[in-house]
């Protein structure tokens, strides 16, 4: 049942009017009742823990086999990460009936700092994960939701707060990995490889303020491929047998995506090659404590490299040779299309970004104050292309798409001071994201000479917010938190230039630019939380968020599955999400055990979609819309227990029932009553951990989630290439301790070698052997 629609705001002033008691000498806010989280305890949390929150930190890391950094958060509850190989650097996160391409609903930072990548929202603009390396963080810290009136409407799906260790000490540390993954699908069989080295240092000063912590790390692998190529059909030529050159050897999977318009399955020719993959990162900390001041700067330096250069063609001529295209082909009693032009391509991307960030903590007439200033900058992004086989192997023509410099400002201000029964919180919050890319056709696809233009996409977006919250303890056992967010977003300087096609100036580059908006948002919040008993706890938060558009979804156009573009991928008149939260929790302490039952309800209006299908070529297409309203609910279920039930075993397990549904979208109708594409009905995650001696443990991780739909409409579900499918890992850890600081690591992933995808294809089955030193 949808929510009224002034509920939220009611409850607010009643918050403010009602139920806030007056202040009194002696009486204290800290004296509430426990935050409710899941997971470790050891430290505070780094983000406001309104609604379901989780708190990882050493303890659940040593259960994981984290190749990449998202890697440590896999088995949160009703949360994943779309990581389709180890180095991959579209990992997006989600949480509960959040879409895997919805980025722009998550809101990730690093120390305070964000690094969510707001200037569009797909897979192609994830946090940026590579910025850190798995051996550098401390504490990963989550959040479900938009229940605290402190962060941006970007936390509309949640927040997620990574802790890098602090330089506490003089040390040094090394890490290194090595994995491999046998991998068969289709007609490709490989084993892909990989490695990764870590090194540092930390020095504290013994008896001073100051601290500086260095680390580096190279990751090198080579991952398997993430598409394959398709014969294109056509309806004049698929029944005349004779009309095409006769080849064997491509694979025909009838669970595939049929045609559109028709049943056809167009049979699998080979593949986009493996992706070898660098990744170089720096990273340094410096910090100043004294007293009640605390001081950071923080910088950060990542270089990523992706080579394609190795497509296989599992296509074979009447003299057995490999078969790249060129015209018709005939293949099993039909006659397709295999366009030597835009298949087998060859390809090179190259990204270098690099985050910088300053903090202060210190008092201030009364208050404790944070401010807080970064930049996220990305250098460089240039993706190299082929116009096919024969045009990479020999440097010939093909497009180069640049971007660069790009980035986002951020700045924040926050003031927090306790008047007896009240903690008030005010804050001010600022962001700029540009974006600029262009795309050039070349002589040489590699060298990228002989440019002739094509197209340009470029705008800014920027986001002012101010927030107050009260805390409020009402008596011994209740908390009452209110809040609220208001926020003032500008979008400007956008604009297209594409080539004219017809008319006076055709030929020509034309510029068309778009007007600029503006547009404001006020979000209260409210959250109750009581102890009922000492072994008794609840929360009910309710809240109302706003995420504007992405500069990316307003200007930025998109490239369609064979690199063209498409100019009807982004929309400058987009209108913002708005939705309204609820979310209860109960939570029951049972000597070693712990359970946490979740209720949670979200209604969203305009929901900003990304429409991904096939066209007539069988080539992937995507475009930008609002969906009039979508909702979810669900509930979760955490079990924790620590020496449980013999001594040395702790265990974290979740499951999870989402209900995400299209409620009315004048678009596309057929959508309507239709479970959203890509959210699960059931979500399962945990983590089994045993110690088998004081310096030997073991685990045991698992994953799954059930199968959804993979199109709006709910006319796509399967389990293979192109659809979003049923997903089941399981995965085991070994580690070995010893005295002198060292350790050594053997895991493996995907135990029973389960084949899923995303429209790619998840990891099968890896190997991993690490092993680190710390002095």
């Amino acid at each position: 049942m949808p929510i009224p629609r002034h509920a939220y705001t009611v409850a607010f002033l009643i918050a403010f009017a009602g139920l806030s008691p007056p202040l009194h000498a002696g009486e204290d806010a800290a004296d509430r009742p426990d935050i409710i989280v899941v997971g470790q305890s050891n430290a505070p949390m780094t983000i406001e823990p309104r609604g379901l929150s989780v708190s990882l930190g050493e303890e659940q890391f040593a259960g994981v086999n984290a190749f990449n950094v998202e890697d440590l958060m896999k088995y949160a509850p009703d949360f994943f990460v779309r990581s389709r190989y180890v180095g991959d650097n579209n990992g997006v996160p989600g949480f509960r009936g959040t879409h895997s391409t919805q980025s722009a609903r998550a809101l990730v930072m690093v120390d305070g700092f964000v690094v969510s990548n707001f200037l569009g929202n797909s897979f192609a603009f994830p946090p940026a994960w590579g910025v850190i390396s798995p051996g550098e963080v401390k504490q990963f810290d989550i959040v479900y939701g938009p229940y605290s009136a402190r962060y941006s409407g970007n936390a509309m799906g949640g927040i997620v707060n990574i802790t890098t260790r602090a330089p506490e000490r003089t040390e040094a540390f090394v890490n290194m990995q090595g994995f491999v993954q046998p991998y068969d699908q289709y007609g490709t069989h490989d084993d892909y490889w990989g490695w990764s080295g870590e090194a540092g240092f930390a020095l504290k000063q013994k008896d001073g303020p100051l601290s500086l912590r260095v680390s580096g790390r190279r990751l090198i692998n080579r991952g398997h491929p993430q598409q394959f190529y398709q014969f294109g059909y056509s309806a004049a030529n698929y029944g005349n047998p004779s009309a095409g050159t006769p080849v064997t050897g491509a694979v025909v999977d009838n669970g595939m995506v049929p045609v559109t318009g028709t049943a056809i399955r167009a049979p699998i020719v080979g593949d986009y090659s493996s992706v070898d993959t660098r990744q170089d990162q720096l990273r340094g900390q410096l910090r100043f404590d004294q007293g009640d001041v605390h001081a950071e700067a923080f910088f950060t330096y990542w270089w990523n490299e992706e080579k394609t250069l190795d497509p296989q063609s599992y296509l074979r001529d009447a003299n057995g040779q490999p078969y790249y295209g060129g015209g018709l082909v005939s293949f099993g009693g039909h006659t397709y299309s295999l366009n030597a032009a835009s298949t087998f391509n060859w390809g090179i991307a190259r990204k270098d970004e690099w985050l910088a960030g300053v903090k202060l903590d210190a008092p201030l007439l009364g208050f404790d104050t944070r401010t807080t200033l970064s930049t996220l900058r990305f250098d460089r992004q240039d993706a190299l292309q082929s116009s096919g086989f024969a045009n990479g192997r020999n440097n010939g023509a093909g497009q180069i798409t640049s971007q660069g410099p790009t980035g986002w400002y951020t700045g924040e201000f926050q003031a927090s001071r306790i008047f007896g029964a009240h903690s008030i919180a005010w804050g001010l919050s600022g962001n700029r994201y540009d974006t600029d890319r262009s795309v050039y056709g070349t002589a040489n696809w590699r060298d990228a000479t002989g440019r002739t233009f094509r197209n340009r996409t470029f705008g800014r977006t920027r986001l002012l917010g101010a927030f107050i919250e009260d805390e409020i303890a009402i008596g011994d056992a209740i908390t009452l938190t209110a809040g609220l967010r208001a926020e003032s977003w500008r979008a400007f300087g956008g604009g297209l230039t594409a080539l004219a096609s017809a008319g006076a100036q055709a030929g020509q580059a034309v510029t068309q630019r778009y007007a600029s908006r503006k547009d404001s948002a006020f979000s209260p919040k409210l959250a109750l939380r009581t102890m009922l008993s000492p072994d008794w706890s609840a929360e009910l938060s309710l809240a109302t968020a706003t995420r504007f558009p992405t500069v990316g979804e307003l200007f930025q156009g998109s490239l369609n599955g064979d690199g063209s573009f498409n100019q009807n991928s982004f929309d400058p008149n987009l209108k913002a999400e708005k939705s309204r939260d609820a979310n209860l929790l109960l939570r029951h302490h049972m000597g070693p055990v712990t359970l946490t039952g979740s209720l949670f309800y979200q209604r969203v209006r305009d929901a900003i979609f990304s429409y991904i299908g096939f066209n007539q070529n069988g080539v992937s297409t995507s475009s930008f819309k609002n969906i009039d309203l979508t909702r979810q609910y669900g509930a979760e279920l955490i079990m924790e227990s620590r020496n449980w039930p013999v001594e040395g075993l702790d265990m974290e397990a979740n499951a999870a029932w989402i209900d995400a549904e299209t409620v009315r979208n004048r678009a596309d109708p057929l959508s309507e009553g239709v479970q959203f594409p890509r959210i699960p009905r059931w979500r399962l995650n945990g983590s089994i951990r045993y110690a088998v001696t004081p310096t030997l443990q073991s685990s045991l991780g698992f994953r799954y989630a059930s199968r959804p739909n993979t199109d709006l409409d709910g006319l796509q579900r399967g389990d293979t290439y192109g659809y979003t499918s049923e997903l089941f890992a399981l995965d085991a850890k070994l580690t070995q301790r010893f005295g002198n600081g060292m350790r050594v690591s053997a895991g493996v992933n995907n135990i029973t070698n389960d084949k899923a995808w995303v429209f790619h294809p998840y990891p099968q089955r890896s190997f991993l052997i690490e092993a680190g030193w710390t002095l």
